[in-house]
Order: C-alpha cells, then structure tokens, then sequence
C-alpha cells in the first residue's frame, strides 16, 4: 500500500506568514534534487526516480489548474524499487528522463538476478493538461527474464493551499473509481460543485488493474526490449495523444513558441553559457502554454499561475534581450486592472493585480486569490514597465491604447494610494485574508524598526516611493509623446516633489542608508536592509546617499560572499534561514545591482554578478531557485538551499539578464535607433562575451565584447542590419 497524503491538522499556525499562506514543512526532505515539468497550467513535480512520494514538503505531485490530480506514484520491478542510476531534465525542460535498473534478487542467499540486468529508461513529458510516460525496458543479461512490473497511484485531489499547510473544516466528496478496460478513473466532486477527474490509461493493457495498481507481467529474452506506456490526463475536455506524438508536439512548442526577440547570448565561460541558458529555458517553461500569452507565470510549485510583481519584474529583467515578455505583462494586467473597490480582494479602482488563482479554496473565496490586488507595488511597477517598454521598442501604438489603464494607475497612486496625504503610498489591508504585509517581502514579519518591533500600518516602503518616482517620471514622458503636455508637467512636478520629500524623511545618516519603512505614525524603520538598493533602480536616491548606501551594503553584515541579504546580521530580527529576514534572492540582487550601476558603482554589481556565477556551479542543473539562506560564504561549499524554494521561479531566472545589463551598461533607446554601452566592464571569469540577434526598432546587430588587459571593454560589430547606431561612453 501507499502511504496516505500528510494530515494538516492545525487550524491556525502563528507563523512569519499568515496562516493560510505559511508553506508549512512537517518534515526535513529526504531527496532536495526533484525533477520538475510544467506546460500551460499543468505542472509536475517528481523525485528523481520519477516518483511521486508524500516525503519531505509534500510537494510532489501531478497538479492541475490548483489542484493535485495524482499525489502518489511509485514504479516497482518485483516487490522492490529500482535502483537509480542518472535522471535529469533535458535542456529545453521538455522532457524528464531516469535511468534504473534492478537491484540484486536473491533467494536463500542465491542471487537468481543479479543487480544491473535490466534497465529501464523512464520519460516523461506534459502536454495540454496530460503527463506522458514511456518505460523502455531493456535485459542486458544472459538468460531470459521474466518479472512483475508494478505502476501504483492515488489521488487525493487536495487544493494546492492545502499541501501549503492550510487545514479545511470541510472537503468535497471523492467518488466511485471507474475502471474501463485499460483505463482507471479517478474523480472528486469539490465543494464548488466543479468535478475533478484524473484518468489513468495504460498500453498495452495491464494484466491487473484495480483503483490503486497496474501490474505488467514482462518477458524478455536477452538483448531484448519492450516499451510500456502511462497517460495520466487531468483537463478531461484534452485530446489524449500517443506517446510519440506528444513528445513531438512538446518539443516542438517549446522550441517555436515566445522566444522569436530573444537575443543570444554566449560566452569563453562555459558554466556561465550553462546558467544563462538554464535560464532561458526556465522562463520558458515558465511562460508557453499558459493561456496568457507571454506572461510568464512566477514559480514551481507554490507560485505556478499570475502574480503581477513578479511578471513584471521578470519583463524588466529580461526587456534587453526580449521585449515581448514585457508587451504580454502589460496587456495582461491591463485586462484585469481593477475598476471598483471590493474590500475582500484589496482591490480599488485603478490598483493592478498582485495574483489570481484557479482551484477549489480560491473558488470557494477560502483564500482570497482567486483575484487578488494586495500589492501595493505592482501598480507604480506597472507605469514604470510601461514606460521603459516604449524606450525599449519604440511600440508608440500600443502605448496609446494602454493610456487609460496608465492614467488609471496613477490616479490609484495619488488618491488610494497615499491613505493619509502626505506624499507617500502606504498599504494597509482591507481584506481579514489578505496579506499582512504588502511588498515584494510579504512575510508578516518583513517590517519592523531596530529593536525587533513590527511596524504599525499603513506603511510606506522605502523601495515604493522609488517605484511611484520612477512611474511618474515614466509617465510624463509618454504623455509627451502623445500631446498631454500639461499632465506631463504636473507628473514631473510631483516626482521632485516625492523626491525631496524622500530624502527628508526616510535617509538614516548614522546607517548610512534609507530607512526601510515609515510605519502608521511616520517613525522611520531604521534598518539595514536590501531595499533601497531598489531605490537607486528608480534613481530616487541622491548621488551623495546612492554611494553611502553602496559602501554600506558591500559590508560583510549586507554582503554573504553568496550575494546581498534582505536583512542585514547586525539587525534585531536578522535570521539567514527566514523567508525575507536575511536570505539571499538572486532577483532583489539584480535590482540592487542595477541600481548600484546606474550611479557608476559598476564592479559592485560585477562582485554581485560574480557570486550568483559561483553559485550556480553548485545548484543542481544550474538553476538559481528563488532564494537561499543568508549565511557567511564559506570556503569549499556551496550556498545554503531554502527549503521550500521555489525551483524554478521566473524571476530568479531572469536576474542574469539584469545582471549582465548592470555590468555592461547597456541601454536600448529604441526611438533613436541606438544601442549604448555606459562604462562596461566585464568579470575577469567571462572575458569574453557575445550578444548575437539583438533586434531593436526593425534592425539587428551581433557583437563581440573583449574584456582587456587594463580590465576596460573592447565592443566590436560583427554584423549589423538596418540602420541603428551603436554608443560606447
């Protein structure tokens, strides 16, 4: 029998997160490298047999628009489990692959098959709401076999909150298995009155088949081969495919789909060239298939679906090299901006989308995610990628018909935005389910001052009065472009405004950096965080401020040797192993990065950018996940993982490419048809790269950049179509 699904039998847990969105961890994982694929809204998770086990967090599992179609699945050779010999997932991320093999069979200490005489190569590969698998089995050894082969599975069809953690008074109705020849169906009738199913179909048919198990008897002589084949289907309106032609139409989707303005990007550095293609092809994964075109969803496995801070910050990230990310975040969010207030979502006129779920929990508004605008950043993120999308693409139409949605936000941040009218965009939550805290570090632990206090709401982050600058400085220059000259003025007016009002109240001198927050009384949080590194991104900071705040976070107590923590070690609540209070995000580096950059602080980011190479050395596949924890570097290991990480997650994904943008200076000015480079620089570990395809305004150019011996950077043109003028400063 398989274990049964992990029980979450508290109904409230006082954790740094609300309770229903803490990822609860019953127990420590037993095996950290898992194997995931995902494609639209179905995603997988397996060990790296290509099991699903309830071990560990409990993540793994087969889920499917919110819900988790198959929770366990285990694959027996006899009455035992293989024995591992290499699994990975392919380049593309298309297909996962294991290679086993059998463990020795004794009886009365006679080995009757010895161990390696079988092999077994397992794919697998998601397409349109199904999971395919081959098993390719092979005998290597002298005489013939013949053996039980055992697929056993269950299905608890759990809400995806509920393998977060979260405890239901009340479930929906599991219903009668149906078996049909070679097919088992399983099905679950929720409480939203939506019927769940996952059909299990096998070829060629099982000798047995019950609701729980198939069983294949196999003969083989030697040197011989069969071929077993598992569909696991959970969109029950999908066309069920053959094996080969699935595999063939994934692939094919992952190589066509999205990608056609992506630039090329290679290096003499060869882990470099296997980040960054990792990379690639995680936001990919990330991205094809999902029904909102080139919106890449934010992360695997608690994040799989829309959060509007993340894809916009992924569309920042990666605007260099790929535009059309940016153009799909957009339109998106300007179909779900919300046009009245509805308490329970936190959403007001004008406000942006922070998430919105599908599954039974979100349905039933259990959780409020089903449309959910508790951020008070992705509204001024929103303007701010608006605006840097047109710099980028010269896309003046689109521009034009996203101008009510612009206005619309900026009427958000000035009315419902700023609570109490003092110049500053506070949050407080208005809905009892929301999130506490309402920034990128959402802990409700995140904002406190020095002593460990937790700051009183409405707050105001340091790093939002920089976004809402940097939106109304971005919004003045498109209402110029389109003739709005008096509501230009007035925008530019009120940024300078926020400016020097910013200044006054949130620099700490004694800190040498922003306050983190002011809190419902206007006290300063006065705290060393990661945060104002987000500020000298919006150029909110003064220069004299932007190059105190850079000798303070280089410090060894900001500065892991790995990358910049979110909380400084010599803070109250500093904890290295804390989801925001100390870890380390490859994303909210890149934006440090980017802002240290922007005020000349150029081989800073290069250190940064040097650390996050070093880690992915040591990460499986190369794939930086969404944080790790913020202890001290030390000689010879390898970061401290996070537990229940995201891996992928899109916007770690993205932060090379802001990375590399930091230490190259490069800047697209798409209207003028040019390509800048401001002080480039180059690690000394890549002295060599090459950007190839890098389309701007209908023409392209490759180049070439040679990191010299005085450590300054030669750029050389090795092909150029149209006209676009290149810039070294």
């Amino acid at each position: 029998m398989l274990r049964s699904k992990t029980e979450y039998p508290l109904d409230e847990v006082n954790t740094p997160q609300s309770p229903q969105f803490y990822i609860a961890t019953k127990s420590a994982p037993v095996e950290d490298r898992v194997r995931v694929l995902k494609y639209g809204q179905i995603f997988a998770v397996f060990d790296r047999f290509g099991d699903i086990t309830p071990v560990g967090m409990g993540e793994q599992g087969i889920f499917f628009e919110g819900t988790r179609h198959l929770s366990e699945s285990a694959l027996f050779l006899g009455n035992s489990s293989p024995l591992l010999l290499s699994s990975t997932t392919t380049g593309d991320n298309c297909v996962f692959t294991a290679d086993v093999t059998n463990v020795d069979v004794t009886w009365h200490d006679r080995v009757l098959l010895p161990r390696g005489t079988l092999h077994l190569r397992r794919s697998k590969v998601l397409w349109a709401g199904a999971c395919y698998e081959q098993v390719r089995i092979a005998n290597y050894g002298l005489d013939p076999v013949r053996f039980p082969i055992t697929m056993k599975f269950q299905s608890d069809f759990v809400d995806l909150f509920e393998v977060r953690g979260a405890h239901r008074a009340h479930r929906g109705q599991y219903l009668p298995p149906e078996i049909t020849g070679d097919c088992v169906t399983l099905s679950y009738r929720g409480l939203d009155g939506v019927t769940r199913t996952t059909r299990l179909s096998f070829l060629p048919a099982p000798q047995h088949l019950t609701p729980q198990e198939a069983q294949f008897e196999v003969s083989l002589q030697p040197q011989e081969q069969t071929v077993l084949h598992f569909t696991i289907q959970c969109d029950r309106n999908a066309e069920v495919l053959p094996y080969a032609r699935a595999f063939s139409v994934a692939k094919t989707a992952m190589a066509t789909s999205g990608g056609h303005e992506q630039c090329d990007i290679e290096s003499s550095n060869r882990s470099f060239n296997d980040w960054i293609n990792r990379s690639v092809a995680d936001i990919k994964m990330m991205t094809v298939g999902n029904p909102e075109p080139e919106y890449p969803y934010a992360g695997v496995p608690w994040f799989s679906t829309i959060f509007g801070r993340d894809g916009i910050i992924v569309a920042l990230e990666c605007l260099w090299t790929n535009p059309a990310f940016a153009k799909g975040v957009l339109r998106h969010l300007a179909d779900t901006q919300a046009t009245e207030r509805v308490p329970e979502r936190d959403a007001e006129p004008g406000k942006i989308l922070h998430e919105s779920r599908r599954g039974e929990m979100a349905a039933l508004g259990e959780v409020p995610f089903g449309r959910y605008y508790g951020a008070v950043d992705s509204t001024p993120l929103f303007v701010v990628l608006a605006g840097a999308y047109y710099t980028r693409t010269a896309d003046l139409p689109f521009i034009e018909s996203l101008w009510p949605n612009i206005d619309a936000a900026l009427d958000w941040i000035d009315h419902y935005g700023d609570q109490d009218h003092d110049g500053f965009v506070e949050y407080s939550r208005k809905s009892p389910k929301g999130l506490v805290q309402q920034g990128w570090k959402d802990s409700s632990d995140s904002v406190f001052h020095a002593d460990g206090t937790l700051a009183e709401p409405p707050i105001a982050l340091c790093e939002v009065q920089g976004y809402v600058f940097a939106a109304k400085r971005s919004a003045a220059r498109l209402a110029r472009l389109l003739g709005l000259n008096e509501k230009a003025d007035l925008l530019e007016t009120s940024a300078l405004k926020l400016q020097e009002q910013f200044e006054k109240s949130f620099w700490c001198e004694d800190l040498g950096t922003y306050a983190l927050a002011l809190d419902g009384h206007k006290n300063p949080c006065r705290v060393r965080t990661s945060n104002p590194g987000h500020c000298l991104y919006t150029e909110i900071a003064s220069p004299a401020h932007a190059a105190r705040f850079s000798e303070t976070i280089q410090k060894s107590d900001s500065f892991s040797g790995w990358g910049i923590r979110t909380v400084s070690t010599l803070e109250a609540r500093y904890n290295p192993i804390s989801y925001h209070n100390g870890s380390i995000w490859p994303h909210d580096n890149a934006l440090c990065a980017a802002g240290l950059a922007r005020y000349g602080f150029r081989s800073a980011a290069s250190q940064i950018l040097t650390s996050f190479l070093d880690a992915s050395l040591s990460i499986d596949l190369h794939r930086l996940p969404e944080l790790f924890c913020g202890l001290e570097r030390r000689a010879g290991e390898s970061p401290t993982l996070y537990p229940v990480a995201c891996s992928p997650q899109a916007w770690a994904a993205g932060a090379i490419f802001m990375l590399l943008e930091s230490c190259l200076g490069i800047a697209v000015d798409a209207p003028a048809k040019q390509v800048l480079f401001r002080q480039p620089c180059l690690p000394a570990e890549i002295p060599e790269l090459r950007i190839l395809h890098l389309r701007v305004a209908g023409a392209s150019v490759d180049l070439l950049l040679k990191r010299r011996r005085d450590a300054s950077v030669s750029i050389e043109v090795l092909a150029k179509h149209g006209a676009l003028e290149l810039l070294v400063q």
